[in-house]
């Protein structure tokens, strides 16, 4: 019969269940490649980003169960390269991939590669920020899921993939600064098949490397996560595997993640979802951690083989501290963007503000790099889809400043892109809805303000309505299959662009989305 907490995570169930349990996963969107790390009773989390900015998301928690996030460690991606920005928009499924975060003389570091640009870090005294601007370690291409470590003399390593050389993985010696590479030192320690998602611990007097590689079990190619254990940082190593893995429809492959002790003594693995496939990406698992003979276990050992299976859920590892709700809506009183939003590669400078009409985000249309082409509109800013029994989001907007030519409205992309906006032609506007290039046009409208709303559900089935008063809204368009693409999950945002000028602009009052309830949002007829 089927563990219940994996019936519940089916059924769209996730988090805290706000008694003394959690449901698998604990974060139902895209929080890929994460790395874990606890420093006194406070835990965070580092999630890659690759082509959004700011880049590198931080998150917080306190039981390791409920998730928020509190910034980002790259502010400007250009400052990796150029082929980020608004002008170019070339990095799709690329840029900020898997990295380490950890906590090293008082700072906590934090490196990642690049598949194109290479080996960066950065440092910070708080994890929220401010981080010190990005360094640039060794410009390379073809390498991937670094972690660093510091021994006990206080000498630092990196541990990173060469996947462009069959994926060999290399150890490294760091400079005293961390911000150089001894390439004097580098040693090939393993290789196999996939060989990534690096992590190296020092536990007990033996030194730890973790990583994932891809063999066939059960006549199937899978990602299998082992750890190689040495007295000696450079071996000779011994091999185990650490957690049966048995294919996304059957255990989702947990793999890319870290070990993390918690202060009463108790280990925990914290994992994405392997290979995503699924429209909310890849999303983030707990699972608990057992030693034995020196070895740890992942998950449940059911069958008592010495390898864990994937758990669902269970006892929350912490308790008596409060649910956290993850931050999603957002009504624009700061001066600074919730830390949910990201750019599509990097803005425009100039195109949007929230000091111009203070209460509101102004976006400025910008003209596409390609004309009819969704993926090169500049700043188009989005947040995670969710994938949860009902979500709701929902926009108000103030299109009295849109001009002839210019769209601008709600959206949905990954691989393919959905959106339903306001367009204006010959001082006409009317609404309009774009699956992917299928068109239809709406009524003519005729006011200044309009609310726009996205609803789907477990399923991933999206429907857009429409409302001219805040409290009666319409179905408009098709139905859109909300997708994974570029190593990326279903983003949810707003767009705006002129497409034969730089002319016109949208002020969005707030953006409401509700995960997994139906709630009203404030007073939506202000």
């Amino acid at each position: 019969m089927k563990d219940n907490y994996e019936v519940l995570s089916k059924q769209g169930f996730w988090g805290d269940q706000r008694d003394g349990t959690y449901v698998n996963p604990v974060l139902p969107g895209d929080y890929s490649d994460p790395d874990v790390i606890r420093v006194g009773e406070d835990y965070y989390c580092i999630s890659s980003t690759l082509h959004c900015s700011p880049g590198m998301a931080v998150l917080h928690s306190k039981d390791l169960v409920s998730w928020k996030m509190i910034g980002h460690v790259v502010s400007d991606l250009t400052s990796i390269g150029p082929e980020y920005n608004y002008d170019r928009m070339n990095r799709y499924g690329r840029g900020v991939w898997a990295g380490s975060i950890r906590f090293h003389k008082n700072k906590f570091w934090v490196y990642f590669f690049t598949p194109d640009e290479g080996l960066f870090m950065s440092t910070a005294a708080e994890p929220a920020g401010p981080w010190e601007p990005l360094h640039q370690v060794w410009e390379v291409s073809g390498w991937d899921d670094c972690c660093s470590f510091w021994d006990d003399d206080g000498q630092g390593y990196l541990v990173t993939t060469n996947f462009a050389d069959n994926y060999n993985i290399h150890l490294f010696k760091l400079s005293g600064d961390g911000k150089e590479l001894l390439h004097d030192s580098d040693t090939i320690i393993h290789q196999y098949k996939g060989s990534e998602a690096n992590k190296i611990y020092k536990i007990d007097g033996y030194y730890y490397f973790f990583h994932s590689e891809v063999r066939c079990e059960e006549g199937k190619d899978v990602r299998v996560v082992i750890m190689l254990r040495s007295k000696s940082i450079y071996g000779p190593y011994e091999e185990k595997e650490l957690i049966h893995t048995h294919g996304i429809e059957i255990d989702r492959e947990p793999n890319q993640g870290g070990l993390v002790q918690t202060a009463l003594g108790e280990w925990y693995f914290i994992s994405h979802q392997g290979t995503g496939g699924y429209y909310e990406g890849r999303t983030l698992h707990l699972l608990p951690v057992t030693w034995v003979d020196g070895w740890p276990i992942i998950g449940n050992d059911t069958d008592g083989d010495g390898i864990g299976e994937m758990v669902w859920g269970g006892s929350k590892p912490i308790n008596g501290y409060p649910t956290t709700v993850l931050s999603t809506n957002d009504d624009f009183e700061r001066w600074v963007l919730e830390p949910q939003w990201e750019w599509n590669h990097q803005p425009k400078d100039g195109k949007w503000s929230l000091t111009e009409r203070p209460s509101y985000l102004r976006l400025y249309a910008c003209r596409p790099i390609e004309k009819d082409n969704f993926f090169t509109v500049s700043n188009i800013i989005s947040q995670r889809a969710f994938r949860t029994v009902h979500n709701t989001a929902t926009a108000k907007i103030d299109v009295s400043g849109m001009v002839d030519e210019q769209e601008a409205g709600l959206c949905h992309f990954a691989q393919t892109y959905c959106t339903i906006g306001v367009q204006q032609r010959k001082g006409t506007r009317v609404l309009k809805y774009n699956n992917s290039g299928t068109i239809e046009l709406g009524p003519q409208l005729r006011v200044s303000t309009i609310w726009l709303r996205s609803v789907w559900n477990i399923d991933g089935i999206n429907r857009f309505e429409y409302s001219v008063d805040g409290m009666h809204f319409t179905s408009f368009g098709g139905v859109y299959q909300l997708g994974w693409g570029n190593y990326r999950g279903d983003r949810i945002g707003l767009y705006c662009y002129n497409s034969e000028s730089e002319q016109g602009y949208i002020d969005a009052d707030w953006f409401c989305y509700e995960a997994a309830e139906e709630v009203r949002c404030g007073n939506e007829s202000e």
